[in-house]
């Protein structure tokens, strides 16, 4: 079941989000997330939005991301091309699965589908499972973009036929 996050969520968001950094590190992608991404400001931000959201069966915790439809700044500006220009799109972000399920951003995307035909994500260069997981859910890279760190992302955006 996807649920919104509450502040009572905070404790396990931040565990969450730590282990999301280990399995990164693992992975071979150091630098996305580094050791403290999303800070806890960021994540109690997402929260007072309403755009923070929980994956859970019963009472385990299976993942979190932030979803909303509306602009994404980062994103007006790219070094290639969107598949789509002036529509309302949807904004997929940090993206942590608790390991313990495959599948877990097919579980997001599928909801996010819900809401907006066009969707948008982005990750680092180094995520390789990221990025092998959104092609085949339908996702095409379109460029690169530059987040708030000043780093760069690559683009990707899936459009509903």
């Amino acid at each position: 079941m996807i649920i919104q996050a509450t502040m009572r969520d905070l404790p396990a968001l931040e565990s969450l989000y730590a282990a999301a950094r280990g399995r990164m590190k693992a992975a071979g992608n150091y630098d996305q997330w580094k050791d403290s991404y999303p800070p806890r400001a960021l994540i109690e931000e997402d929260i007072a939005r309403g755009r923070l959201y929980l994956s859970k069966e019963e009472d385990a915790l299976l993942g979190a991301f932030v979803f909303f439809v509306g602009t994404e700044e980062n994103y007006s500006a790219i070094d290639g091309m969107w598949m789509t220009e002036n529509r309302a799109y949807g904004v997929i972000h940090r993206v942590a699965s608790s390991g313990t399920r495959r599948g877990f951003l097919h579980t997001v995307v599928d909801y996010c589908a819900q809401f907006a035909d066009d969707l948008r994500i982005d990750t680092h260069r180094d995520n390789a499972p990221m990025r092998g997981a959104l092609t085949a859910l339908g996702f095409r890279p379109c460029g690169v973009v530059i987040v708030d760190d000043g780093t760069e992302r690559i683009a990707f955006e899936r459009v509903a036929k």
